[in-house]
């Protein structure tokens, strides 16, 4: 989309502040109290919140140890908040991490108070015993129940309920806790750094974030008019300094080459949507940019293989010139870049969707593009009507008529097109998708409400692993914090501004942030084996193996347009029965399954298939036998391992 060209041709930082009292609080047990409760134990309290709670066995969330202290006067009644300096206000599994409740009570009160998941399953709850003024009263909380929680309160005589904080409605107050994987997920050895497949557009400059959410790749501009905006021969390689964010090696460079300073354009004001004047100096700067880019990777990333540099950024939507000229200037910068970077990876034309790409790629083949390029990028928007949870990859997927239009159908025939066409082996990177609330809301302090969360999160992840299933290489989560104009693509709620803001740097996670979390830890370092064969009309399955014949992880849910819309709610609850093959006929044994937010149950399996129940939120199925997943799953036209 052009816009979001826009809103990305700059880093962006959203490193989380923590806000709340300091000082010295001391505990008084006799006048305040918390009442710490498991997440296997809360389903009956629970069922005034959410009728189809259902009970939580994996782990358990502990507050206690209530300490208070003296706060700054309040017009608000209550507020909440983990005030830590945890970027993003994510907490790793079993750590401590305070829960802070200020309240500004008329007369001595109760304070109630509960956290919930995603979904409204109480994970903690208890009482507060508050005087009156300005009172912080902090609970110590230790979690080894992993995900998205939002935490509410009220004063039971005085009332009163959370306030809004930027882009994050009235009523909550959010945090996360990372899954603990160990012993349940291998860990894996890469035998490049660049086998990592996940990236995030949107998040540039915060490491702990990027962290938290398992994230491996960013942009790194190295366009023209970024490099050379006032005029030529002013960049140069050799004494051109890295962002000091790349300098621990941690995060991946992906090149971004679009864009031409008004100097250098054709129309006199910056350009992206025609090629250069002069597409002989044009060579010569990427040239240039080469030198610098093999130097960076030779002296961060040494053990990554390659660079990756992503030419145009939606052409589909805002190319101008004509397609001889398309490739020219491919051509241009292939040799360029080429001609000092040993390791160059140049990658196009990343179309706004997969079937844009496909139609893109298959229209410049006969013009040579295909000796231009190493690899393909393309952008994930699947639904010209958006992507939502109103619009879901799958809508269109069990309808035969317009299956095609499905974001599977639109991957296989991206595929399809690569392997007719084009070189073999070619990497395939889906560099940009994110899913935005529904069309024609806004931020305010009565929306989103839970349930736009709660399916905003689960359809996150399904798109991601649909990409990554259906054989991309890579796939890119788009957006930090929210952010203005385009309501709601972010994985972050932005604290401090009502309509969001670029860069946001108060921020906290909605359940997309989290189930991002838990996705990258169960799959990265694996090999795409592909969707599951034989799967009923409304069951989605993709089988993946962890590097160097790991581990088989199997990603499932079901999706049913008919308990899934705007106008009745998305439904957590509708689920189907389906049988997995695991082992070999006639075995028997066990295996973990991991829900969205990484939290696992032990399974028994026999005859070889494990019992599931499905729903619209991805479940993980953690095996090992690998000839079976193999043999019961369709490698991707086209794909290759790595």
């Amino acid at each position: 989309m052009k816009l979001f060209y826009l809103l990305l041709s700059s880093s962006l930082f959203l490193a989380a502040c923590g806000g709340g009292g300091s000082g010295s609080p001391a505990t008084d047990a006799a006048n305040a109290s918390a009442t710490p409760q498991s997440a296997a134990g809360t389903n009956a309290a629970n069922a005034t919140t959410s009728a189809n709670a259902k009970a939580l066995t994996h782990g358990t969330m502990q507050c206690g140890s209530p300490a208070t202290s003296s706060a700054t006067s309040s017009t608000n009644l209550v507020s909440a908040d983990t005030p830590t300096a945890q970027s993003g206000r994510i907490f790793a599994s079993g750590a401590t991490f305070p829960l802070a409740f200020t309240t500004n009570a008329p007369a001595a009160d109760t304070l109630t108070w509960s956290v919930t998941d995603q979904v409204g399953n109480v994970a903690a709850s208890g009482h507060l015993h508050v005087t009156a003024g300005a009172v912080t009263t902090t609970l110590s909380c230790t979690s080894t129940l992993a995900g998205y929680f939002a935490v509410s309160a009220k004063l039971d005589t005085a009332g009163g309920q959370l306030p809004s904080a930027g882009t994050r409605p009235t009523g909550l107050a959010t945090f996360g806790v990372l899954p603990n994987l160990s012993g349940i997920v291998p860990t894996v050895t890469y035998a490049h750094q660049d086998q990592h497949r996940f990236g995030m557009q949107g998040g540039n400059g915060n490491a702990p974030m990027l962290s938290s959410l398992g994230i491996s790749w960013i942009n790194d501009d190295r366009q023209l008019s970024t490099m050379e905006p006032n005029g030529p021969n002013t960049f140069n390689p050799n004494t051109s300094k890295v962002d000091p964010f790349f300098n621990t090696g941690n995060v991946m460079r992906m090149i971004r080459l679009d864009g031409v300073p008004a100097w250098a354009s054709p129309t006199n004001a910056y350009e992206d949507s025609l090629p250069p004047t002069d597409l002989s100096y044009y060579q010569n700067y990427m040239s240039r940019v080469g030198t610098e880019s093999n130097t960076i990777r030779t002296t961060y990333f040494s053990h990554q293989s390659a660079n990756y540099y992503q030419v145009t950024w939606e052409p589909d939507a805002q190319w101008k010139g004509t397609n001889s000229q398309f490739v020219q200037l491919y051509q241009s910068i292939y040799q360029g870049v080429h001609s000092t970077d040993p390791h160059a990876v140049v990658m196009g034309p990343t179309d706004t969707a997969p079937s844009s790409t496909a139609n893109q790629l298959k229209t410049l083949a006969s013009l040579g593009y295909g000796q231009f390029i190493d690899g393909v990028t393309t952008h994930g928007y699947y639904d010209v009507n958006g992507t939502s949870p109103s619009y879901v990859p799958e809508r269109q997927a069990t309808d035969p008529a317009n299956a095609s239009n499905s974001l599977i159908g639109q991957m296989r025939a991206l595929r399809s097109e690569m392997a007719a066409d084009y070189k073999p082996g070619m990497k395939l990177f889906s560099t940009e998708l994110g899913i935005s609330y529904d069309n024609g809301t806004s931020y305010g302090p009565n929306y989103p409400n839970g349930n736009i969360l709660y399916a905003q999160g689960a359809v996150v992840a399904r798109s991601h692993l649909i990409i990554l299933g259906e054989g991309a290489d890579q796939t890119w989560i788009f957006y930090g914090a929210d952010f203005p104009g385009l309501t709601g693509y972010g994985t972050f709620f932005d604290l401090a501004d009502a309509q969001g803001q670029y860069g946001a740097q108060n921020i906290s996670p909605k359940p997309a942030a989290m189930s991002v979390a838990a996705m990258t830890r169960i799959l990265d370092g694996t090999n795409t084996l592909g969707p599951v064969n034989g799967t009923p009309s409304g069951v989605y399955a993709y089988a993946f193996q962890q590097l160097n014949n790991g581990a088989v992880i199997t990603a499932l849910w079901t999706h049913n347009n008919n308990v899934w819309s705007a106008s009745s709610g998305y439904s957590s609850t509708y689920s189907v029965g389906y049988s997995l093959a695991v082992d070999a006929p006639g075995t028997s044994g066990t295996v973990t399954v991991l829900d969205e937010m990484g939290n696992p149950t032990t399974m028994s399996y026999s005859n070889g298939r494990v019992s599931l129940s499905l729903t619209e939120s991805p479940i993980y199925v953690v095996s090992k036998n690998a000839s079976v997943a193999s043999s019961n799953s369709t490698l991707p036209k086209g794909y290759v391992p790595s």
